[in-house]
C-alpha cells in the first residue's frame, strides 16, 4: 500500500501546528481518517499512534530544553487516567447533551479569554511542589472526566486550566501537555492493537512524518513564537471543539 503525498503532507502540517499548542494531532486525524474511508476502528488506532508519535517527538525535545514541568505532569496523568474510566461510565448513565451545550460555552468563553489574554505573558510563576502536585493532581481528574464523558482527548482541556488555574507559563503548559497526552495515547492505542485493528502499512510512514513535524513543531515552538501567540493558535483550536460539541448537540449525537 502506497500513502499518498498529500496525505503525509497534511500529517505533517497537523502534526506541526498541533504539538505547538501542546497536542499530537489527534483530534483532527480521526475525523479526518474516517472522512478518507477508513473503518472508525481504524481510523482511532492510526490516530492515537500518530497523536503519540507526534507528542511524544515534541515532549523529548521541550523536556531537553527544561520546559516541561514533571511535578504537574505526573501527578496530572495518574489521575486522569483513574478518573477517565468514570467519565466514560457516567456517560452510559445520565444524559449528556446538556452536558455537550455546557461544555461548548466553557470552551468558548476559555478561547475568548485566550484570545483577548494580556500581552505580559512570558512570567515566570514558581509555585511550591506541593501545590503543584495537588493542582496538577485536581486537574487531572477533571480532565479525565471530561474526556471519558466526552469521548475527547483530554489534553485540549490541560492547557488552558494550567493557564489559568495554576497561572502556569504558556511555553511550560504547552510543551508539559505534549507530555501528558503521550499516556493517554498510548494505553488508547494498545487497546485497538490488541484487537487488530492497526494497518502498519499506513502507520510507519505516517509515524515518521508525525515524528518530524513533533520535532519541528517543537523547535518552531520554543525558538520563534510568543506565549501570546501560543495563546492565539490554542484559542482558535477551542472555538473549532466549541463547533464540534455544538454540532454534536444540535444532531442528537
Amino acid at each position: 500500500m502506497t500513502v499518498p503525498v498529500v496525505l503525509l503532507a497534511s500529517i505533517f502540517l497537523i502534526s506541526l501546528l498541533l504539538t505547538m499548542v501542546g497536542l499530537g494531532g489527534g483530534l483532527v486525524f480521526s475525523p479526518l481518517f474516517v472522512l478518507l474511508g477508513m473503518a472508525k476502528a481504524q481510523a482511532a488506532a492510526a490516530s492515537l499512534f500518530l497523536n503519540l508519535t507526534a507528542a511524544g517527538s515534541a515532549a523529548y525535545a521541550y523536556s531537553r530544553k527544561g520546559m516541561v514541568d514533571f511535578s504537574l505532569s505526573i501527578p496530572l496523568i495518574l489521575f486522569s487516567a483513574a478518573a477517565a474510566p468514570l467519565g466514560a461510565y457516567l456517560n452510559t448513565r445520565i444524559e449528556t447533551k446538556p452536558f455537550l451545550m455546557i461544555m461548548a460555552v466553557i470552551l468558548f468563553l476559555a478561547a475568548i479569554r485566550m484570545l483577548f489574554s494580556p500581552k505580559g505573558d512570558n512570567r515566570t510563576v514558581e509555585r511550591a511542589k506541593a501545590t503543584k502536585i495537588i493542582g496538577g493532581a485536581t486537574i487531572g481528574a477533571v480532565t479525565g472526566l471530561m474526556a471519558g464523558l466526552l469521548g475527547v482527548g483530554g489534553g485540549v482541556f490541560i492547557v488552558p486550566l494550567l493557564i489559568f488555574a495554576l497561572k502556569t507559563p504558556t511555553k511550560t503548559a504547552a510543551a508539559s501537555s505534549t507530555f501528558i497526552v503521550c499516556f493517554s495515547s498510548l494505553t488508547g492505542f494498545m487497546g485497538y492493537a490488541s484487537m487488530g485493528e492497526v494497518d502498519w502499512y499506513f502507520l510507519l510512514p505516517a509515524a515518521v512524518v508525525a515524528f518530524i513535524a513533533g520535532q519541528a513543531g517543537a523547535r518552531l515552538m520554543n525558538a520563534r513564537l510568543t506565549g501570546r501567540t501560543v495563546r492565539l493558535l490554542f484559542s482558535l483550536l477551542l472555538f473549532g471543539l466549541c463547533a464540534k460539541l455544538l454540532h454534536q448537540w444540535f444532531s442528537g449525537v
